[in-house]
């Protein structure tokens, strides 16, 4: 039976027989018991021995109100409060740079210094309106993310003090990041089937903890959590409405069409992947096509800066830039392409001839980790854009938490880099940056290559091993029989079609 909507198609078929059947966790995730971290996980088990050992075998889940999702959305308002908490002596100054407290301290946002150097406070409308006339300059994102800005603004008045309106503008902007955390948290706990707890890695990420309230991508981060998982309970189209939205807050999530495109042409599900990204075109043009109308030169700022833009804060090119050779803008973006291109083919060619099907998240994580090392500047946010990912790709506290610490080396390590342009004697010297770039960069490669090995040894993926599914997170892709790479099934034609169950 098939049943079409304006989200697009919402497959349901009998489930396959014989060789070709998986275990379709769309379909059996509400008689199967979730998976306990203390049983699947060596480090929780071990952890969890010094509070009596792991949850015992009858133990009545689920008949407290403290369910999974309800314990894990009070951890990331806790982690968010914490993170709050610790922007404080920034905003007692109201990130006043005189003593260059905001670097020490590590909490530094552009959000109020945005709101004062884009024309946000000065009432101009994003894109449209003039910021030179009142000595501010224009916004350099995606619409969306200039949108809320201004929208956001809204809530301070106008006849308040300088300092007064940058600390309401700056709570604001931190209450809504918040709960966009704890959206992220709820979908990806939702996307994970019978592994919920997997999502308080993203609640209690350190790296969430200490860049959410940096710039305003968490609103793409939940809203590509949102589309993950509306992918995953097979409405694509809805996914790529989502999708769209997202790339008009951040460019980033456009790259999430390539793993589908990939998985889907081996699934032969290409149907599917036309509805998202159909839906992620309409939608993104809808969000841009006004701006563009309205002054293309606004709107185009955000691409002609990210064209223009040497070798930056946190990326490899820094380094080979400052160290070994001089690199102009357009020989790094020819670099920065091929690098990245070069490792896509590969993650393609993955996707494409592993063994058995990767999972969408898994791809999905090394996409976004190849331009995350290859691109020409990485803030201490973007570390955000791979958290819920690593939390579905490869659900390992240790390997997780030792990717975070990683990443905290790095945080600390560019305010402190900072400084040193003011002061050299106080600010980190330029060899212990390169190495906590280096540190960064070294971490975020050695999860990809475990996740790399999870899917050549599907053996080792803890998703796989744990619930014997083969893709809660992938939608019309989960249990479905390959077209192409090794172990593919053929469709048969004429009288022996019949045979071959559809999936």
């Amino acid at each position: 039976m098939r049943r079409e909507g304006w989200c697009g198609s919402h497959d349901q078929e009998p489930p396959p027989t014989g060789k070709d059947r998986h275990v379709s966790s769309h379909r059996m995730t509400s008689t199967k018991r979730p998976v306990l971290p203390s049983h699947d996980d060596p480090m929780v088990k071990s952890v969890s021995t010094a509070i009596g050992g792991p949850v015992g075998s009858h133990v009545r889940l689920g008949a407290s109100w403290w369910t999974p999702i309800r314990v894990m959305l009070l951890l990331v308002m806790l982690a968010s409060a914490v993170g709050i908490a610790l922007d404080q002596p920034c905003r007692s100054e109201a990130w006043a740079n005189d003593d260059n407290t905001q670097f020490s301290r590590g909490c530094y946002s552009d959000i109020v210094h945005l709101y004062w150097g884009r024309g946000i406070a000065e009432g101009i409308v994003p894109y449209v309106g003039d910021p030179t006339e009142t000595g501010d300059e224009p916004i350099e994102y995606p619409v969306l993310t200039g949108v809320t800005m201004w929208v956001l603004s809204f809530g301070v008045p106008d006849d308040w003090s300088f300092d007064d309106r940058a600390r309401l503008y700056f709570d604001i902007n931190a209450i809504a990041i918040a709960l966009l955390a704890a959206v992220a948290v709820w979908a990806t706990a939702k996307t994970s089937g019978r592994r919920p707890w997997d999502a308080a890695m993203v609640a209690v990420a350190p790296g969430l903890i200490l860049a959410s309230t940096i710039n305003w991508d968490m609103w793409a981060i939940a809203l590509t959590s949102l589309a993950m998982l509306a992918w995953a309970r097979r409405y694509p189209a809805m996914a790529g409405v989502l999708l769209g939205l997202a790339a008009a807050y951040k460019f980033y999530p456009l790259l999430l069409l390539g793993p589908l495109f990939v998985l889907c042409l081996r699934a032969g599900r290409m149907r599917s992947f036309v509805w998202v990204a159909l839906g992620t075109a309409v939608t993104w043009f809808a969000s841009n096509v006004p701006i563009m109308v309205a002054n293309y030169e606004g709107w185009s700022r955000f691409y002609e800066l990210s064209r223009e833009r040497g070798a930056d804060f946190g990326s490899i090119w820094l380094v080979i830039d400052r160290t070994v050779t001089p690199l102009a803008p357009e020989r790094l973006n020819l670099w920065g392409v091929v690098a990245f291109a070069t490792l896509c083919l590969a993650i393609g060619l993955l996707g494409l001839l592993a063994p058995r099907r990767p999972r969408f998240a898994q791809l999905a994580f090394l996409t976004i980790a190849a331009f995350l090392v290859t691109n020409k500047v990485y803030s201490p946010q973007f570390v955000l854009w791979l958290i819920p990912l690593a939390a579905l790709a490869r659900p390992r506290w240790r390997d997780f938490l030792s990717w975070q610490a990683a990443e905290a080396v790095y945080f600390f390590a560019v305010w402190w880099y900072i400084i040193a342009a003011d002061d050299a004697a106080k600010g980190l010297p330029d060899r212990f940056y390169y190495m906590a770039i280096g540190v960064h960069i070294f971490a975020t490669v050695a999860y990809g290559l475990l996740v790399v090995r999870d899917v050549l040894k599907p053996e080792h993926d803890p998703v796989r091993a744990s619930t014997g599914e083969d893709d809660p997170g992938g939608g019309v892709l989960d249990g479905a029989p390959d077209r192409i790479g090794p172990g593919a099934v053929r469709k048969p034609s004429g009288a022996h079609a019949s045979r071959l169950p559809t999936n």
